[in-house]
């Protein structure tokens, strides 16, 4: 028998109530389909390369600004790197992460899209650089306490060697000019040794060392010619160079440029040049000479000195635009407000420029138009035209030294 009441139908059941529930539904993914769609344009309009970005070191604070150099501009800045009065950076092979080495034996890891640190860590109590290697693996630090170099995963900054500059028992040396070299291979030398090591790389955890011993007196300091043919360590204690080729590291050592240092007349050394202020253009070095206002300029042919160029003061960085048509100088206190500018043709200098006080470092970006020049007194950074010689752009940076673009990524030995 039928129930003459029965219980009304579900509203679910009901036709009208189920359009709206569609509608509602429809509503809702074309409201998610929108934001994706805005997330999507949002992060077509965010995504860039890295092939113009660079690093400025912000020494006094623990800090690093974020730069592109397309339009001059700062995009970001990252904190708590800890000591950076004698920084140094590397960039992964992708140019994506910068490696920042300071001076409390800090090894920092940055992302520079997601401006970042990925991981930093305390691998010593003091050290003086650091590189990556050929394959873009593995990162050394050169220290001095304790004397060695150890190596770490480029990915993960886990430890993968270790090796202690013991020159006698229970002695360590202090290292310094590290670089990496062509067949996977770091060079580095030993300032209280007076020794050049080659550690080859291929069986990361069990490195080949080839020592070479009394190349020189308290190796201060040491670089790689843009081809990865040479190695040449600079000698605090005495004058001359160490040249090692490194095609033919079984010839062993020879002392090149016997005069090359302070002479028998010592003249005060306001600061020591550094060796990777170096630039070789053609087939000529042009060097920072030491004590003296002089550029000197050398065959690499023979590593003869061919002429000196008078300059403004003591140089400290030697620079060559990546055409090698000029070669930019900076100097040491009391004249580092200045830059000049060297015809690397005729061997002239054709302009003296006037930054300010505190003139620390100088970058060229990749194609040589522009140069970036850290001003740390005036807290500024100012990019030249390297045509016109002008000044284009001031930006504000708190006491800048050390300028990295990160088109070194794909240059030996920086």
């Amino acid at each position: 028998m039928t129930d003459p009441n029965p219980a009304a139908a579900p509203a679910s059941a009901c036709p009208v109530n189920r359009l709206g529930e569609w509608r509602t539904v429809a509503l809702v993914a074309l409201f998610v389909l929108g934001m994706l769609s805005s997330l999507v344009v949002h992060a077509a309009q965010a995504l860039r390369g890295t092939g113009d970005l660079a690093v400025i070191i912000e020494r006094a604070d623990g800090a690093v600004r974020i730069v592109e150099t397309t339009h001059n501009s700062v995009l970001g800045r990252v904190e708590g790197l800890g000591d950076l009065s004698h920084a140094s950076v590397v960039y992964s092979r992708d140019e994506r992460y910068a490696y920042v080495f300071g001076r409390d034996g800090g090894l920092t890891k940055i992302d520079l899209l997601e401006q970042r640190i990925v991981r930093r860590i305390i691998q010593s109590g003091n050290s003086i650089g650091g590189a990556i290697s050929q394959d873009g693996r593995l990162i050394a630090v050169s220290n001095y306490t304790p004397g060695g170099v150890r190596v770490f995963d480029a990915e993960t900054l886990d430890p993968v060697a270790d090796i202690p500059a013991e020159y006698a028992p229970g002695r360590r040396s202090k290292v310094v000019g590290l670089v990496d070299a062509p067949g996977q291979r770091f060079v580095f030398s030993l300032w209280d040794a007076n020794q050049i090591w080659i550690a080859d790389m291929h069986d990361p955890k069990h490195p080949r060392i080839t020592k070479f011993r009394d190349i020189g007196k308290n190796p201060y300091d040491g670089m790689i010619t843009p081809d990865g043919h040479y190695y040449l360590a600079g000698l605090f204690g005495e004058d001359g160079m160490a040249l090692l080729d490194l095609w033919h590291p079984e010839q062993g050592v020879r002392r090149v440029l016997e005069h090359y240092g302070r002479g028998d007349q010592k003249l005060p050394v306001y600061k020591m040049p550094h060796l990777e202020g170096w630039t070789v253009a053609g087939t000529r070095a042009f060097v920072p000479a030491v004590g003296h206002h002089e550029v000197l300029v050398i065959d690499t042919q023979d590593w003869k000195q061919v002429a000196s160029i008078p300059v403004y003061g003591q140089p400290v960085f030697v620079m060559a635009r990546p055409d090698a048509r000029q070669v930019w100088v900076n100097f040491a206190f009391p004249n580092n407000e200045a830059v000049q500018v060297i015809d690397t043709e005729t061997l002239k200098v054709i302009e003296t420029l006037k930054p300010g006080k505190g003139v620390l470092h100088m970058e060229f970006e990749p194609r040589g138009e522009e140069v970036w020049i850290s001003v740390r007194d005036r807290s500024l950074v100012q990019v030249y035209d390297t045509g016109t010689l002008k000044m284009k752009r001031m930006i504000t940076v708190h006491k800048p030294s050390g300028i990295f673009m990160s088109a070194r990524a794909h240059r030996i030995g920086l």
